[in-house]
């Protein structure tokens, strides 16, 4: 039995788990205003709020309904755009008329759930944070300045709210209904059971957030037995011990974000997050299901295969420990049984002598694969480079830990020459293909120039005339 609250109403459904949430919320309970889009988690038409109770709080997120099972709404308040509805329009559905930011209407009811999540942040609010809560949704017809207007005329609304509740505010303010402020009372009913210990994880498929399993296997998911890995507390959370951090594989992307952790190690953090997906993938998209996925550019691989990371792998029989970089032996071939998941992530932080870059391009800036992605960690000595890893994707048939070029940097001096002798070496590791995604010339040209921005921006006192050409 699956039980959630949908809206005002508690879901008590024996539907299959694997059942898109989407496909319920249309089809079992008519709810018709979260639309169909791309069914890929690319458009926002079908997104929600989900409803949760982290760290002693109720907080909501936003999700693409398209790619989530209903097992994962287990215990959750769903909200729809029905759910928004007041007797007349809301204030954020008044802004949108009021402005004219909306055309066809398809893709409205997505905009005006995810800046409705926004204003259930206690946080400061800021235009920027506005525009930036709707950056999972497009639209394709109205026209973004009128519907960035909307979102200005919401954080005018919210820079009132002063040390008020972010919930409180928002029912006082006509943003949300009042059925809000009971939320948390209700959820804390229903995940109120006897204290008993975590399930086996049993099933022929392990699902975690579901951002790319959906999208590749959308026909069979909703009838597999699915073994359940996004909720279990035993594959959460983000902590720090002396220089190790040791990372649940559940934990999203989002909570990376958020990671007190992540954020004192990684000063740049917030500039490689905005190039991995959007606000509701990221609220979904798991570490863990990104390394199994295997994807030749997974960010998050590559960010963590430059961190030389460890994985924790478990079934029933026991565990086992191995090296990311040794996770792929092939495209889509894992040194992994198939009753096995990642548990646990653990890596050396970077330190005060270690420098850390993130690049990555693609067709576009924000929402899109990449191209090539690449992540660079060096351990500083005075003028030497005491250790070096060096990752790159989409150059091969797996997530690259570029080896020999890992191993040529340690020792050495850092100058132009140095950079364009290791661009030789990166070049004799890779081996790329022409796709929709560029050609295989493309790749090492941009590749060589990630090596170059690596350097650019770890070291901005090095002359970079040198590295700043372009091969003819």
């Amino acid at each position: 039995m699956i039980r959630f609250i949908l809206n005002q109403k508690e879901i008590n459904t024996t539907l299959p788990p694997g059942m898109l949430l989407l496909d319920f919320i249309r089809y079992h309970e008519h709810l018709k205003g979260t639309k169909i889009g791309c069914r890929e988690g690319d458009c926002g038409a079908c997104t929600v709020l989900i409803g949760e109770i982290k760290n002693e709080k109720l907080s909501y997120t936003g999700a693409t309904s398209c790619l989530m099972a209903i097992g994962n709404a287990q215990g959750k308040h769903i909200v729809t755009i029905e759910g928004l509805n007041l007797a007349g329009l809301n204030a954020v559905q008044q802004a949108f008329a009021d402005e004219g930011a909306t055309q066809c209407g398809f893709c409205t009811p997505g905009f005006i759930v995810s800046l409705a999540g926004f204003c259930t942040d206690d946080k400061s609010p800021s235009y920027e944070k506005a525009i930036d809560s709707v950056n999972g949704n497009i639209c394709r017809c109205t026209g973004y300045k009128s519907i960035e207007r909307a979102a200005q005329r919401i954080n005018t609304l919210l820079l009132q709210r002063g040390g008020k509740p972010a919930l409180q505010f928002a029912v006082d303010h006509n943003i949300l209904p009042e059925y809000f402020l009971q939320a948390e009372e209700k959820l804390r009913s229903l995940n109120d059971p006897p204290a008993v210990p975590l399930p086996e994880i049993t099933g022929n498929k392990f699902l975690s957030g579901g951002t790319d399993l959906y999208v590749q296997q959308h026909d069979t998911m909703p009838y597999e037995q699915i073994g359940f890995l996004f909720d279990r507390k035993d594959m959460k959370g983000i902590s720090k011990d002396g220089n190790i951090c040791t990372m649940g594989a559940a934990s999203t992307v989002t909570d990376i974000a958020e990671s007190p952790v992540f954020r004192d190690h990684f000063p740049a953090l917030p500039k490689y997050i905005r190039l991995v997906s959007s606000t509701q993938i990221r609220n979904m998209a798991t570490v863990g299901g990104n390394f199994t996925n295997a994807s030749p550019i997974g960010d998050l691989t590559i960010f963590f295969l430059a961190l030389n990371a460890q994985l924790t792998l478990r079934n029933q029989k026991g565990k086992r420990n191995i090296a990311l970089k040794d996770l792929y032996k092939g495209y889509k071939n894992l040194d992994k049984l198939p009753d096995e998941i990642i548990e646990k992530i653990t890596f050396d932080l970077p330190g005060k002598n270690d420098l850390f870059n993130f690049e990555k391009v693609s067709k576009r800036t924000c929402l899109d694969i990449a191209s090539v992605n690449s992540a660079i960690c060096l351990g500083i000595d005075g003028e030497l480079i005491s250790r070096a890893g060096l990752s790159a994707g989409g150059v091969g048939p797996i997530p690259l830990y570029l080896s020999k070029s890992s191993a040529f940097l340690k020792g050495k001096k850092i100058t132009g020459d140095m950079v364009e002798e290791l661009i030789q070496v990166v070049q004799t590791e890779i081996s790329p293909i022409s796709d929709a995604r560029g050609s295989a010339s493309y790749k090492r040209l941009l590749l060589s120039q990630f090596i170059k921005a690596h350097f650019i921006t770890l070291f901005p006192a090095l002359p970079v005339q040198q590295l700043m050409t372009v091969p003819a």
